[in-house]
């Protein structure tokens, strides 16, 4: 039996929707999606991390980048989507101060309308799942991915690269 689980912003967000999820709880400890997915026993391509990007010129929105647990940000390539020269990861002190998240819980569904450019990548539009942070480290959500691209406004894109 697990206990009963405190409805994060993400969930409530959710729920407004009318949108069916799934909580995972695990670990507070296990902080990145590859420990995510073993944990919850799913594949790793199915648990999608949030990175905190930024143009490195003025004039751009903070970004969200959702990208499966077994890939890796093309910076290069999430640049030319958003039109900068450059862009560049977040550090995990910055992520916290802008998205006033714990690095492990950061989650776009969160994250509505805070002034954050949202973006997800291709792969997981062919998924019939896909696990998310729900706001809070120790807690993700699974979903169908074409609900949460709706509810988030997160553009569809192609910016990742297996390692």
């Amino acid at each position: 039996m697990s206990r009963k689980v405190k409805k994060t912003l993400a969930m409530r967000v959710l729920e407004g929707q009318g949108i069916p999820y799934e909580v995972i709880e695990f670990p507070s400890d296990i902080h990145d999606a590859r420990g995510v997915a073993e944990y919850a026993r799913v594949p790793v391509d199915h648990v999608y991390k949030t990175l905190v990007a930024e143009a490195d010129e003025p004039g751009f929105k903070p970004m969200l980048v959702m990208i499966a647990a077994d890939r890796s940000l093309d910076l290069k390539k999430l640049a030319k989507v958003v039109g900068a020269k450059k862009t560049r990861m977040a550090t995990h002190a910055d992520a916290e101060r802008m998205t006033r998240l714990q690095t492990g819980g950061i989650s776009a569904l969160a994250l509505l309308n805070r002034g954050f450019s949202i973006y997800i990548d291709e792969p997981a539009t062919e998924l019939d799942f896909i696990v998310v942070s729900a706001g809070q480290r120790g807690l993700n959500l699974r979903l169908d991915p074409a609900a949460l691209i709706r509810v988030t406004g997160a553009e569809v894109v192609d910016v990742s690269e297996s390692p």
